[in-house]
């Protein structure tokens, strides 16, 4: 069968030849070094050849999604090659995804994606477009509500209005259906701030709470690290080990690119926006707890650099987007701290500790300089380059004080 990489590698020769998948699916390479998808079938008894359409503006994901429904169009007496005009909504919507990536996290694109899967493709996912109405999408929506999912909801209704926004310029349908279907959901609620506690005794009890827990180690490393960073969950949940640097050194520091980084695409693109982390000695210990238990030194790991730190069932898949809150949850904090809560946890406690350090907090935070009128430095953040590291570190130092009293080993 085709993977991926195969099909990236595959270089032109003097003649064109083929890569077979399966089923009739191969990719086609030709001498000018143009690669394309088809399909060989039957038709009236006839061999037919369909081509699906090129890589990489077609993936191989996206090229297996035609195929098969070829493939089912053949099964209905259908002559596949107005597959043109009968896509799928999971064609499509594969398609999108694989356009839409490049602007997003690589976690953020997992969870889209993940939410698709789980949601959508099973209802509708095999309909051509054109079949698919408004209450077709609503029963896709009023399933998730019933689990009282209401904001996830409003994101999977968003998502599949902007696949047919897609597809309409694609050629492949004329409306969408999902448009309307926002009318009729249930509210989303009002927007709030994250639970999250303020006082050194509560955040100490919770993290007491969740070391007493029964639970995935993975998982309760990933939440001390994220309590001692005040970082963003998803920053935690893409941390990978070549964005840790002097780990063994004096000045260990956490480099979160600019990509995975809260911020404008335009400066998604520029590494100067990386936010740097400055890891304090108790931080240190959790990624050196991480390393124990790979049974590995941290100046022999026999695995990519590239690696997840924090990992779900999957050693390639970050922890799931629910699994810290769900400890929390577990621990009787429910409605009380949330993941996202650390980093006002963070604000506020040092804030009332050390209030002529706020510039110093905003910026351990990743936050936009202001004034201190609340408005924001738009010409202090384009000139002022450096990064605070000493005064970020001592800050964070001090927090990891704060949070340590009750340590417990996991």
């Amino acid at each position: 069968m085709l993977t991926t990489s195969a099909v990236k590698a595959a270089r032109p020769k003097s003649r064109p030849y083929k890569i077979v998948d399966e089923r009739g699916l191969h990719l086609a390479v030709a001498p000018t070094g143009t690669k394309s998808f088809r399909l060989r079938f039957r038709w009236q008894g006839q061999e037919q050849l369909l081509t699906i359409g090129q890589w990489p503006e077609i993936t191989l994901d996206a090229a297996r999604a035609r195929a098969e429904a070829a493939r089912e169009q053949l099964g209905r007496g259908v002559d596949p090659r107005r597959i043109r005009a009968a896509v799928t909504f999971e064609v499509a919507a594969r398609d999108w995804h694989t356009r839409r990536q490049i602007d997003w996290t690589p976690v953020h694109a997992g969870d889209v994606l993940d939410s698709l899967v789980a949601d959508v493709f099973p209802a509708i996912g095999r309909d051509e477009l054109a079949a698919i109405d408004s209450p077709a999408v609503l029963r896709v929506i009023r399933a998730i509500e019933r689990r009282g999912a209401i904001a996830t909801a409003h994101r999977v209704r968003q998502r599949i209005s902007d696949v047919f926004a897609h597809a309409i310029s694609e050629g492949w349908c004329a409306v969408d259906p999902a448009a309307v279907v926002g009318r009729a959901i249930t509210r989303a609620p009002a927007a709030r701030h994250h639970p999250a506690l303020t006082t050194a005794a509560e955040v100490r009890e919770l993290l007491c709470a969740v070391d007493q827990l029964r639970a995935v180690e993975a998982t309760k490393l990933a939440s001390r690290f994220l309590a001692l960073t005040a970082v963003r969950l998803a920053a935690v949940r893409g941390a990978r080990w070549c964005e840790i640097e002097d780990l063994n050194g004096d000045a260990p520091l956490w480099r979160v690119p600019a990509a995975r980084v809260k911020l404008r695409a335009d400066k998604k693109l520029d590494a100067g926006n990386d936010h740097l982390v400055p890891l304090s000695p108790a931080a240190v210990a959790v990624l050196r707890s991480i390393l124990d238990q790979e049974a590995k030194g941290a100046e022999n790991l026999d695995f990519p650099p590239d690696r997840l730190i924090f990992t779900g069932r999957e050693s390639n898949k970050p922890i799931g987007e629910r699994a810290i809150g769900d400890l929390y949850d577990r621990a009787g904090f429910s409605g009380r701290h949330v993941p996202h809560g650390w980093r006002a946890s963070f604000s506020t406690i040092l804030n009332e500790e050390q209030p002529h350090a706020r510039g110093a907090i905003d910026r351990a935070l990743g936050h936009v300089l202001k004034h201190e009128d609340g408005t924001v430095a738009k010409v202090e953040a384009a000139y002022n380059r450096t990064h605070q590291l000493a005064a970020r570190r001592a800050l964070l130092d001090r927090w990891s004080e704060i949070l340590e009293p009750i340590h417990v080993a996991v």
